[in-house]
């Protein structure tokens, strides 16, 4: 009999074009430390599991939280075109935060298209603040700030 648990969640993934470009955002904006980065690697279980059309150049990062080691990774793709994410997003990162709107206005700093913030009414009757975030490749980032 294992020891290991049926499942432990290691980690979300999103591709992006440009992975220094994507850094200013999730870990200069968000907080993110890079943890470590590799560069392309022709035989990557991601060209199949990405479905990566021949030719692409690959790179990778792993990002940690405070107290979350390497639980978000980026996927950067060069040298071939990516369509547009199709609408309605069918993916996204939720994450707690200290400071909205610190965030926000660090979001909004580079370009990136900030909805307009909602309520947030928890399963557990609690009240707090959320808002929706597309970085440069228009993945989907939602903070949230549960108040006091």
């Amino acid at each position: 009999m294992s020891d290991l648990p049926r499942v432990r969640f290691q980690r979300a993934n999103f591709v992006v074009q440009d992975i220094d470009r994507s850094l200013t955002f999730y870990r200069d904006v968000l907080g993110f430390e890079m943890a470590y980065r590799l560069g392309h690697n022709p035989d990557s279980y991601s060209l199949d599991v990405f479905a990566i059309p021949p030719g692409a150049q690959l790179g990778f990062c792993a990002l940690s939280a405070p107290g979350q080691t390497r639980v978000l990774a980026l996927t950067e793709i060069k040298n071939v075109p990516l369509a547009p994410v199709p609408h309605p997003r069918r993916s996204a990162i939720v994450l707690e935060v200290a400071d909205p709107d610190a965030i926000i206005a660090g979001a909004k700093r580079l370009g990136l298209h900030v909805c307009d913030e909602e309520v947030l009414e928890t399963n557990d009757g609690r009240r707090g603040r959320e808002v929706g975030i597309a970085d440069f490749d228009d993945n989907l980032v939602v903070i949230y700030r549960i108040l006091p």
